[in-house]
């Protein structure tokens, strides 16, 4: 297993952003490498739904699972793909009325493969996705209305 946090101040208040992150239509919005979004199953953005995140290159599609939404503090993803699984904890804490502190936890399953066989520069590459992906949401989030 592999962990990676990102943390970002956001000129938002604690519920927007919190909404603005749960809302899995959001993801095309900010994810540069996502071309788009496939609801699967439940209610869009609720625990126990399913969507699917298809990609712009490559082959890794991802099906993501609302585990946990307790907003507006927390939400618990799971994406899964043929290699990787990847728990999600997204926590959000608000600094004032209109900032707030978000923690992107993010802790990745190789499958097939013990964590040692993932080289460092596969794991360098995969947190600086992860901070790209955060920083690009916080962009998103402070340009919504």
């Amino acid at each position: 297993m592999m962990k990676s946090i990102v943390e970002v101040e956001i000129n938002k208040p604690q519920i927007e952003t919190a909404e603005l992150y749960a809302d899995p239509r959001n993801n095309v919005k900010w994810m540069d490498d996502v071309a788009r979004y496939e609801p699967l199953s439940g209610e869009e953005g609720m625990p126990g739904s399913t969507y699917r995140l298809m990609p712009k290159a490559g082959d890794t599609i991802f099906v993501a699972t609302v585990v946990e939404r307790n907003l507006p503090d927390q939400l618990k993803l799971r994406f899964e793909a043929s290699d990787v699984a990847v728990d999600i904890t997204g926590t959000f804490t608000s600094l004032s009325p209109t900032k707030t502190k978000f923690i992107s936890e993010e802790v990745f399953s190789f499958k097939g493969a013990d964590e040692e066989s993932v080289t460092p520069s596969v794991k360098e590459d995969i947190k600086a996705a992860h901070r790209r992906h955060i920083e690009d949401f916080k962009h998103f989030a402070e340009n919504s209305r």
